[in-house]
């Protein structure tokens, strides 16, 4: 929307009508030129801004990417850490539970033993 330059009846009066209509003119182009340079100025100035906007989004994304792959590293990790301990665990268990076990029948056997000879001693006696 240009903006249409006006001037003094007294310029007018003075210096006649067609240098006055060139002069409003001759603004008119400046303005429309002024316009058109600002407009070209700000779409380039946007789309330099667009793009540095759309690298940093590329970057955020790469970071987060890479950060979610580290993390799901760390978690397979520790998973199998975790997962190897309690194998480590159950293996001790087994062995303390087979150890416990074979204590229990030596004992048992044992008691039966004593207990099968008093009653051999008192049915023979």
């Amino acid at each position: 929307m240009p903006v249409t330059a006006r001037l003094s009846k007294h310029f007018y009066d003075r210096f006649g009508d067609q240098i006055a209509n060139e002069l409003v003119e001759w603004f008119n182009q400046v303005d429309a030129t002024y316009r058109s340079d600002l407009r070209e100025i700000n779409e380039l100035n946007f789309a330099r801004f667009e793009a540095r906007v759309g690298q940093q989004f590329a970057e955020l994304e790469t970071r987060i990417a890479r950060r979610f792959a580290e993390a799901e590293a760390l978690n397979v990790r520790r998973f199998a850490e975790a997962e190897a301990s309690n194998a480590r665990q159950f293996a001790e268990l087994r062995v303390d539970l087979e150890r416990g076990l074979k204590e229990q029948t030596r004992y048992l056997l044992l008691a039966v033993t004593a207990q099968m000879a008093a009653i051999m001693g008192l049915y023979f006696r």
